[in-house]
Parts: C-alpha cells; structure tokens; sequence
C-alpha cells in the first residue's frame, strides 16, 4: 500500500508555515519542537520531495512546499466538513457555522441575523467575526470562515458570490445647510467638504464610485475610523458624507440634527452579497443562510421615505 501524509503531518506543516518558527509552530500545536521537526521530515520523506530549504537555524519554503502548503489547507477544511457532516448527520444548518461581515453591515443586521438563526435552526452554531473585506476573504480562502457577507462589487478570486441585495446611498448633512447647494452638482461643492470612512472600508470607494465623485479635492483628509464617528463630523456642522440605508435604518443618526436625502446621482448604492468556497460541501447551508440574509436585508434596506 502506498505511504500517504498523515492529517497531523499536515497540520504541522501549516503551522508552521502560519509562525515562520519551529518553537513557535510547536506551542501552537501542544508538541515539542523535536516531535513537530521530526513530523515534517517524514513528511518530505514520504512525499519524496523538499518542502523546507534550511540553512542552519533559518528555513524557507521552496515553491513546492507553497503549494503544499495550499493543498493542505483543502484537505484539512474537508476532513473539518466531513467531521462536522457526521457529526450532524448531514442535515444542513447544524453545528458551527462561521460567518464574517465587514464593519460597515455588522452592526447593522448580524443581530437579527442571529435571533433568526437561533428561532429557525436551534441546532446551528453561528459564530461570528467582523473584519475588513480582504482580511474576511483571505479567512475564508483558508478555511476559517465559512461564509463572508460583505459589500460589492469586490474581487472575490474563484469563490462562488451571490448578490442579496441593494443598500442606496444617502447624503447626509446638518439640517441648517439644506440651502447650502448641496443638492446640485457635486463637482460645484466646496473643497475638503465631504467626510468619508478610512480608504481600509470598502464603503469609502463604494461610495466615491456610485456617486460620481470625481474631484478629490471635495474630500476632506481627514478619514474617519467608524460610521459613528463620521456621524459626529457632519453633526458639528464640518462637512456631509454619504451614508448608506441600512445604517439610516438602524437609527445611526438618531439623537443628531442630520437630516438624510437622496445622493447627488440619484441611483447611488452599493449590492450587499455573500461569498462562499464553491468546493465546499456545505451548498445547501450556505443557501439557506444567503436566504435567511437576504430576508434581514430586505428590511434593512428599505427606502423609508
């Protein structure tokens, strides 16, 4: 019978690759450095191939053993799904579920999200994590995440993306400037006088490009950190922003003398979707949760006015 890598050889060598550090690999994985080193060079025995240049105290993966390492990744995500699969015994919406969204949609519908997922699928384990777009997606690419929700358009690589809906912008500004031409051709406006989200938030260039901004020198260079934090800005009467339904919605300027109205362009707005690996298993999960998301965000997203 043919020699095969182990599931732990595996293991070690992405923990590896993860700590750049063999002392450090080890602790991650509870074993002692001896046992984690002597793993990987069985490892490269079996496989009959170099995965690790060293030199002394010093290593590098070799191309190959990038490539390796990749694979790895797949292989354990699926005997992770394979566990889980039997562990439910293949019913969907059972067990863990680890979903990420982006700052600028958590705060906003991951609360319901979650009070409906534990009124419909009391069996379902939804954990959470709320990161950047690339941060989600490189989670995800890796296995750590099961499903990103996050705003589009967005370089998604290879994974398998559904648009759920659309989140209009907004202008947003104190309620003594609604005579102050802000309602007319955005190019007329003053310099430096729009706020907007560090350029990290996707939400920044979503809202550059549906609103047809074109002149940079409209945009103050200050660049704030939160929606919550943009929202004070304009309500000390320093500039206006473009802020999306959801967050209107959800009462972001309640408390405040802003006042919100329709974007310059008229059909501004950002698509809300989901993301997934398309060589999971877990198809029908995540269907039912784009489902379930899609429901949340028809409500979210509704034009009060």
């Amino acid at each position: 019978m043919k020699r095969l890598p182990s599931i732990k050889q595996l293991q070690y060598l992405m923990a590896l690759h993860e700590h750049q550090h063999f002392g450090r690999a080890a602790d991650a994985c509870y074993v002692g450095q001896s046992t984690l080193s002597a793993a990987i060079a069985n490892l490269e025995e079996t496989m009959e191939t170099q995965l690790l240049e060293r030199d002394h105290k010093t290593f590098i993966f070799t191309p190959l053993g990038e490539d390796v390492v990749r694979l790895s990744r797949q292989i354990i995500e699926q005997c992770e799904e394979l566990s889980d699969y039997a562990k439910s015994q293949g019913k969907p919406m059972t067990g863990p579920f680890r979903l990420g969204c982006i700052p600028t949609i958590a705060p906003f519908v991951l609360g319901e999200v979650m009070t409906l997922c534990r009124e419909r699928y009391p069996d379902l384990q939804l954990l959470l994590r709320e990161d950047t777009s690339e941060n989600s997606l490189h989670a995800l690419s890796e296995g750590r995440l099961d499903m990103v929700l996050l705003a589009l358009p967005y370089e998604t690589g290879a994974m398998h993306t559904e648009i759920l809906g659309q989140d209009m912008f907004n202008l947003v500004l104190h309620k003594d400037w609604q005579d102050r031409g802000f309602n007319k051709d955005i190019n007329q406006w003053p310099d430096e006088s729009i706020f907007l989200l560090e350029r990290e938030h996707c939400l920044t260039g979503h809202a550059v490009k549906a609103c047809e901004l074109e002149d940079s020198r409209k945009v103050n260079p200050f660049f704030a950190t939160s929606l919550h934090t943009l929202t004070q800005m304009v309500n000390n009467k320093l500039g206006v922003t473009f802020m999306p339904q959801m967050a209107i919605n959800s009462g972001v300027l309640e408390g405040t003398e802003l006042i919100s109205q329709p974007a310059v362009a008229g059909n501004a707005y950002r698509d809300i979707g989901v993301v997934w690996r398309p060589t999971s298993s877990k198809a029908r999960s995540y269907q039912l949760m784009a489902a379930l998301i899609k429901e949340v965000l028809a409500k979210k997203c509704r034009n009060t006015e």
